[in-house]
Protein backbone atom coordinates (compact mmCIF):
# COMPACT_ATOMS: atom_id res chain seq x y z
CA UNK A 1 0.00 0.00 0.00
CA UNK A 2 2.79 2.40 0.95
CA UNK A 3 4.59 1.61 -2.33
CA UNK A 4 1.40 2.40 -4.23
CA UNK A 5 1.15 5.87 -2.64
CA UNK A 6 4.87 6.69 -2.85
CA UNK A 7 5.20 5.96 -6.58
CA UNK A 8 2.60 8.54 -7.77
CA UNK A 9 4.08 11.12 -5.37
CA UNK A 10 7.58 10.53 -6.82
CA UNK A 11 6.24 10.84 -10.38
CA UNK A 12 4.42 14.07 -9.50
CA UNK A 13 7.55 15.53 -7.84
CA UNK A 14 9.71 14.60 -10.84
CA UNK A 15 7.25 16.30 -13.18
CA UNK A 16 7.17 19.42 -10.96
CA UNK A 17 11.00 19.67 -10.82
CA UNK A 18 11.24 19.24 -14.61
CA UNK A 19 8.60 21.94 -15.19
CA UNK A 20 10.39 24.42 -12.94
CA UNK A 21 13.74 23.79 -14.62
CA UNK A 22 12.20 24.15 -18.08
CA UNK A 23 10.43 27.35 -17.06
CA UNK A 24 13.69 28.83 -15.70
CA UNK A 25 15.48 28.03 -18.97
CA UNK A 26 12.71 29.66 -21.00
CA UNK A 27 12.83 32.72 -18.72
CA UNK A 28 16.60 33.00 -19.10
CA UNK A 29 16.38 32.75 -22.90
CA UNK A 30 13.63 35.36 -22.96
CA UNK A 31 15.63 37.68 -20.69
CA UNK A 32 18.72 37.28 -22.90
CA UNK A 33 16.70 38.11 -26.03
CA UNK A 34 15.21 41.18 -24.34
CA UNK A 35 18.65 42.30 -23.19
CA UNK A 36 20.07 41.80 -26.69
CA UNK A 37 17.36 43.92 -28.31
CA UNK A 38 17.23 46.56 -25.60
CA UNK A 39 19.11 49.24 -27.60
CA UNK A 40 20.03 51.16 -24.47
CA UNK A 41 16.38 51.64 -23.58
CA UNK A 42 15.29 52.91 -27.01
CA UNK A 43 12.52 51.15 -28.91
CA UNK A 44 14.78 50.10 -31.78
CA UNK A 45 18.29 50.37 -33.20
CA UNK A 46 17.48 53.37 -35.44
CA UNK A 47 16.08 55.42 -32.53
CA UNK A 48 19.18 54.62 -30.49
CA UNK A 49 21.35 55.68 -33.43
CA UNK A 50 19.45 58.96 -33.76
CA UNK A 51 20.04 59.65 -30.07
CA UNK A 52 23.77 58.89 -30.40
CA UNK A 53 24.09 61.19 -33.44
CA UNK A 54 22.41 63.97 -31.48
CA UNK A 55 24.41 63.67 -28.25
CA UNK A 56 27.70 63.09 -30.10
CA UNK A 57 27.32 66.54 -31.70
CA UNK A 58 27.41 65.24 -35.29
CA UNK A 59 25.08 68.08 -36.31
CA UNK A 60 27.58 70.67 -35.07
CA UNK A 61 29.73 70.11 -38.14
CA UNK A 62 27.76 67.93 -40.55
CA UNK A 63 24.59 70.06 -40.65
CA UNK A 64 24.90 73.50 -42.29
CA UNK A 65 23.88 76.55 -40.30
CA UNK A 66 21.62 79.50 -41.03
CA UNK A 67 22.08 82.87 -39.39
CA UNK A 68 19.38 83.90 -36.93
CA UNK A 69 18.94 86.76 -34.47
CA UNK A 70 20.66 84.51 -31.91
CA UNK A 71 23.58 83.58 -34.17
CA UNK A 72 24.08 80.45 -36.30
CA UNK A 73 21.45 77.76 -35.95
CA UNK A 74 21.09 74.30 -37.51
CA UNK A 75 19.40 74.39 -40.92
CA UNK A 76 16.94 71.51 -40.67
CA UNK A 77 16.45 71.48 -44.46
CA UNK A 78 19.99 70.13 -44.77
CA UNK A 79 20.28 67.73 -41.82
CA UNK A 80 23.70 66.00 -41.99
CA UNK A 81 24.31 67.06 -45.63
CA UNK A 82 27.79 68.39 -44.86
CA UNK A 83 29.28 71.50 -46.42
CA UNK A 84 26.85 72.69 -49.08
CA UNK A 85 28.98 75.42 -50.62
CA UNK A 86 26.70 78.36 -49.86
CA UNK A 87 29.29 79.59 -47.38
CA UNK A 88 32.85 79.70 -48.70
CA UNK A 89 35.85 78.81 -46.58
CA UNK A 90 36.90 81.60 -44.19
CA UNK A 91 38.60 84.47 -46.02
CA UNK A 92 41.83 84.60 -44.00
CA UNK A 93 45.56 84.63 -44.59
CA UNK A 94 45.90 80.86 -44.54
CA UNK A 95 49.70 80.85 -44.29
CA UNK A 96 49.56 83.11 -41.24
CA UNK A 97 46.89 80.91 -39.63
CA UNK A 98 49.00 77.80 -40.27
CA UNK A 99 52.20 79.40 -38.94
CA UNK A 100 50.44 80.49 -35.75
CA UNK A 101 48.72 77.14 -35.32
CA UNK A 102 45.24 78.64 -35.50
CA UNK A 103 42.10 76.91 -36.70
CA UNK A 104 39.25 79.00 -38.09
CA UNK A 105 35.75 78.32 -39.35
CA UNK A 106 32.77 80.46 -40.23
CA UNK A 107 29.86 78.02 -40.14
CA UNK A 108 31.44 74.82 -38.76
CA UNK A 109 31.25 73.08 -42.17
CA UNK A 110 34.51 74.42 -43.60
CA UNK A 111 37.71 74.63 -41.58
CA UNK A 112 41.12 76.22 -42.15
CA UNK A 113 44.09 74.89 -40.19
CA UNK A 114 47.60 73.54 -40.46
CA UNK A 115 46.29 70.64 -42.59
CA UNK A 116 44.82 73.04 -45.19
CA UNK A 117 41.06 73.39 -45.72
CA UNK A 118 38.63 70.61 -44.86
CA UNK A 119 34.93 70.41 -45.60
CA UNK A 120 32.53 68.31 -43.55
CA UNK A 121 31.15 65.22 -45.27
CA UNK A 122 27.63 64.45 -46.41
CA UNK A 123 26.29 61.77 -44.04
CA UNK A 124 22.81 61.45 -45.55
CA UNK A 125 21.53 58.29 -47.21
CA UNK A 126 22.06 59.76 -50.69
CA UNK A 127 24.66 58.21 -53.02
CA UNK A 128 26.69 61.43 -52.62
CA UNK A 129 26.66 60.71 -48.88
CA UNK A 130 26.83 57.23 -47.33
CA UNK A 131 24.04 55.70 -49.41
CA UNK A 132 26.31 53.08 -50.98
CA UNK A 133 28.31 52.37 -47.83
CA UNK A 134 28.22 49.05 -46.02
CA UNK A 135 28.14 48.80 -42.23
CA UNK A 136 31.69 47.39 -42.02
CA UNK A 137 33.01 50.36 -44.05
CA UNK A 138 31.46 52.80 -41.62
CA UNK A 139 32.93 51.01 -38.61
CA UNK A 140 36.35 50.84 -40.30
CA UNK A 141 36.22 54.58 -41.11
CA UNK A 142 35.55 55.50 -37.48
CA UNK A 143 37.96 52.97 -35.97
CA UNK A 144 40.85 53.83 -38.33
CA UNK A 145 40.18 57.40 -39.49
CA UNK A 146 40.03 56.46 -43.17
CA UNK A 147 37.90 58.10 -45.86
CA UNK A 148 34.97 55.94 -47.00
CA UNK A 149 36.13 53.18 -44.68
CA UNK A 150 38.77 52.01 -47.14
CA UNK A 151 42.26 51.00 -46.02
CA UNK A 152 43.61 52.87 -49.07
CA UNK A 153 41.52 55.99 -48.33
CA UNK A 154 43.13 59.22 -47.18
CA UNK A 155 43.13 60.07 -43.49
CA UNK A 156 40.06 61.82 -42.11
CA UNK A 157 40.97 65.45 -41.48
CA UNK A 158 40.35 67.71 -38.50
CA UNK A 159 38.10 68.63 -36.92
CA UNK A 160 36.58 65.13 -37.25
CA UNK A 161 37.20 63.62 -33.78
CA UNK A 162 37.39 60.00 -34.94
CA UNK A 163 40.08 59.36 -32.32
CA UNK A 164 37.34 59.86 -29.70
CA UNK A 165 34.51 58.18 -31.60
CA UNK A 166 36.62 55.09 -32.23
CA UNK A 167 36.00 54.24 -28.55
CA UNK A 168 32.31 53.63 -29.22
CA UNK A 169 31.21 50.01 -29.07
CA UNK A 170 30.38 48.07 -32.23
CA UNK A 171 26.71 48.14 -31.21
CA UNK A 172 26.79 51.94 -30.88
CA UNK A 173 28.45 52.38 -34.27
CA UNK A 174 26.00 49.95 -35.86
CA UNK A 175 23.09 51.93 -34.38
CA UNK A 176 24.50 55.21 -35.73
CA UNK A 177 24.96 53.67 -39.17
CA UNK A 178 21.43 52.22 -39.11
CA UNK A 179 20.05 55.68 -38.35
CA UNK A 180 22.15 57.43 -41.01
CA UNK A 181 20.85 54.98 -43.62
CA UNK A 182 17.29 56.16 -42.81
CA UNK A 183 18.01 59.89 -43.16
CA UNK A 184 16.49 61.99 -45.93
CA UNK A 185 18.80 61.65 -48.95
CA UNK A 186 20.28 65.03 -49.89
CA UNK A 187 22.28 65.22 -53.11
CA UNK A 188 25.39 67.18 -52.19
CA UNK A 189 28.90 66.61 -53.50
CA UNK A 190 31.24 68.07 -50.90
CA UNK A 191 34.41 69.73 -52.27
CA UNK A 192 37.69 67.88 -51.75
CA UNK A 193 40.11 69.16 -49.12
CA UNK A 194 42.69 71.77 -50.04
CA UNK A 195 46.34 71.24 -49.07
CA UNK A 196 48.14 73.69 -46.75
CA UNK A 197 49.12 77.09 -48.19
CA UNK A 198 52.76 77.50 -49.15
CA UNK A 199 52.82 81.29 -49.52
Amino acid sequence: MKKTIVLPILIALSFLIYSCTDSKTEGATSATATEKNNYAGFENQVKWGEHLVTVSACHDCHTPKKMTAHGPDIDSAFFLAGHIGTTPAPDVNRKEMQDKGYTVTNDLTSWVGQWGISYTANLTSDSTGIGAWKEDQFIYAIRNGKLKGLATGRDLLPPMPWQMYRNMTDDELKAIFAYLKTTKPIKNVVPPPVPPATK
